[in-house]
This record gives structure tokens, C-alpha cells and sequence, in this order.
């Protein structure tokens, strides 16, 4: 049995509905409900000491930390990684630039924060367009081996961690049509059941 702590809007955990969807892993969500405060409960720091989503646990064991759940689901099961050490590396590369770089910049605690600081001069929704403007042109100039997906035509971590960032950019109106392998490889993907069954609207409450 796996199940998975999930919040609906967070893209870490929209990461790993796909994930799991692509590899046809049926899980339990169970929602921690990031805003009622539910993440900082003592039942979710228990399990998850940052006080975050997801948290998963599978083959008797708890994870934490969307990128490393993918990395685990492929190791143990396959599939979200080519074969090869240098295509690996750069799939890796794909979904780090995502997760590690633009994710956390434009995460709801940072933004805010950006926004009190500056006292309005900087509002969350202006701090998100510069980061994801600038995060979103530099992956577009990696995507040099971009086939249907961002490696070729194979889904991978990459695009586990793109779609769902790309769901947040269309929330305060960047335009990604001026990146054209992105556009295309999401509007694609977005048409793939694995993809369609993780979508917020989809798994909303």
C-alpha cells in the first residue's frame, strides 16, 4: 500500500501524483491542507520534520522531499530516468533547475515575505513573473534534447517537475509561448492521462 500526504495546489506534490500515475502506482491521498496551517501539526511534523508535502510511504518506509520520492520510484521500479550516465545526469540537470531553482524562489513563504519586506513596493505576484521569466529561459536553452518531452520521448523527473510549475506560472499570467520547446512539450503532456489524473483540478477536494 502507498500513500501519499498531499496537499492539491502544491506542485511538489503534483510532482509525485505524476510520477506515480506514469508508473500506474495506485496510492491513498491523504490532504494536509496547507492552508489552514495543517502542515505545521504536530501529526505532519511527525512525519515530516520540515513541516511540508508530500510525504510518501511505500515498501515500509517514509519519504520526504518530491525529488527524491521520483529518484526513488525510478530506482526501485523504473522508468523516470533514461539509461546512461550522461543522459541521467542531464535529466537530473532538467528537473533541478525546476525544483531547486525556480520552485523555491517563487514558494508562497518567500513571495509573501518579498512582499511584507518591501512593504507592497515588490507584490508576490511581480517577484513570481521576474523569477519564473528569467528560471523558464534558461531551462528553455537546456532543453537540447527535447523530443514529445523534455528528453527525447521518454517521460522522465523532468517533466514530472515541469508541468506543475508551468500550472503556477499560468496563475499570475506568464505567457510561455515565448518559449517554444516548453510550450510544446507541456501541451502535449497535459493530453497524457498520467499528467490529466494529477492536475489540481483534477484532485481537488
Amino acid at each position: 500500500m502507498i500513500t501519499l500526504f498531499d496537499f492539491w495546489r502544491s506542485s511538489a506534490a503534483y510532482r509525485v501524483r505524476i510520477g506515480l500515475n506514469q508508473l500506474g502506482l495506485p496510492y491513498t491521498a491523504v490532504a494536509v491542507d496547507l492552508t489552514t496551517g495543517a502542515h505545521r501539526s504536530p501529526e505532519n511534523l511527525a512525519r515530516n520534520p520540515q513541516g511540508l508535502v508530500p510525504t510518501l510511504d511505500i515498501d515500509g518506509i517514509r519519504l520526504t522531499q518530491s525529488l527524491a520520492m521520483l529518484e526513488y520510484l525510478d530506482e526501485t521500479r523504473g522508468g523516470l530516468l533514461p539509461q546512461g550516465a550522461g543522459p541521467r545526469a542531464h535529466v537530473r540537470a532538467l528537473a533541478y533547475a525546476i525544483a531547486m531553482e525556480i520552485a523555491p524562489v517563487c514558494a508562497l513563504s518567500v513571495r509573501n515575505q518579498v512582499a511584507e519586506l518591501t512593504e507592497g513596493r515588490t507584490s508576490a505576484a511581480d517577484w513570481q513573473r521576474l523569477h519564473y521569466a528569467k528560471g523558464l529561459a534558461a531551462f528553455e536553452a537546456m532543453l537540447t534534447d527535447a523530443g514529445s518531452c523534455c528528453f527525447g520521448d521518454q517521460v522522465s523527473i523532468a517533466d514530472c517537475c515541469l508541468v506543475p510549475q508551468i500550472y503556477n506560472a499560468d496563475q499570475v499570467g506568464i505567457d510561455v509561448t515565448s518559449f517554444p520547446k516548453l510550450q510544446r512539450i507541456v501541451t502535449d503532456l497535459r493530453q497524457r492521462p498520467a499528467f490529466a489524473a494529477a492536475h489540481p483540478e483534477t484532485v481537488k477536494p
